[in-house]
């Protein structure tokens, strides 16, 4: 599974990283960036409810 992150629709709620703090960062300005592409196993439902979380939909994962 990847975590991918469309950047010019993030605007910086940070609520993506308050789901999954191992998998998102949040810049100096508080806009996402993705700290690995790759979601481990275990780390699966902390992505999809990363994703899930932003209100703009920038963040999402696929198989």
């Amino acid at each position: 599974m990847k975590l991918l992150l469309d950047s010019t629709r993030c605007q910086g709620y940070g609520l993506c990283q308050e789901q999954a703090p191992d998998l998102v960062e949040l810049d100096e300005w508080g806009y996402a960036e993705v700290i690995t592409l790759v979601v481990a196993p275990a780390a699966e439902e902390s992505a999809r409810a990363c994703a899930d979380s932003c209100p703009n939909a920038a963040l999402r994962v696929e198989k």
